[in-house]
């Protein structure tokens, strides 16, 4: 099924964002209470609509709960960027990212439940799409030819399986990079998780739950390895 999103507001950052989920395939609804941004961005996505966001009827008249994500990409009306994300959650909106122009947005976003925040070092919409469309791949860096980086959390099919077994390159045409694995620490007697390179990498290396694997290859290659987790 066809990867389905709504980007409110068409700024920079989020025309860039809507843009790039439609070359990725997904079906976008581009948002935006002023006409003259939905014109720009009409032709570059599946639907766009000229609609105020802080409006409860208007903004539940687009079914956005069918949709896989919302990004909220208002820019620095505050107002109505908290208003927006409020009558999403009123709106049982599965899957909210918001964007944080401040550490005080942060802060109250957090205070409001939303689980996904964007900074504005993050603004890259190439690497913000793909982490729409996959919600598994926690960094991303595109290289020339096709070719991509990227921390993948390890597919539930390839978890309990050795390296031998799983065979990247063989099956999937990728190079492992390194492995990023939750260790236990304490400190003062307080335990805690913490997050390291595993040192010693070889073939027999059992891959864990909790580990994030960092491969090389072509986008397609990424892409069929991340399908394993559905």
């Amino acid at each position: 099924m066809q990867d389905r999103f709504a980007v409110i507001g068409m700024g920079q950052f989020g025309f860039r964002v809507a843009k790039q989920l439609t070359s990725k395939g997904a079906e976008v609804l581009a948002i935006d209470r002023d006409i003259d941004r939905v014109e720009l961005i009409k032709d570059e996505v599946t639907y766009a609509v000229a609609l105020d966001s802080t409006d409860i009827k208007a903004l539940g008249s687009q079914n956005l709960q069918e949709m896989d994500a919302v990004l909220v990409a208002i820019g620095e009306n505050i107002e109505g960027l908290l208003l927006t994300t409020v009558l999403l959650l009123e709106l049982n909106v599965k899957r909210i990212v918001a964007r944080a122009m401040s550490s005080q947005q942060r802060i109250i976003l957090e205070k409001l439940g939303v689980q996904e925040i964007l900074s504005p070092e993050d603004e890259v919409g190439v690497m913000v799409a793909e982490m729409l469309i996959n919600p598994t791949m926690k960094a991303f860096f595109q290289l020339p030819d096709d070719f991509e980086i990227a921390e993948i959390q390890a597919p539930r099919k390839v978890i309990g399986k050795t390296l031998d077994e799983i065979d990247l390159k063989e099956h999937y045409g990728l190079q492992l990079i390194t492995i990023k694995r939750l260790y236990e620490e304490y400190e003062s007697e307080r335990k805690f998780m913490a997050e390291h390179l595993v040192q010693k990498i070889n073939r027999d290396t059992i891959i864990e739950t909790s580990d994030m694997l960092v491969v090389l290859g072509k986008s397609f290659q990424v892409q069929k390895f991340i399908e394993l987790n559905s």
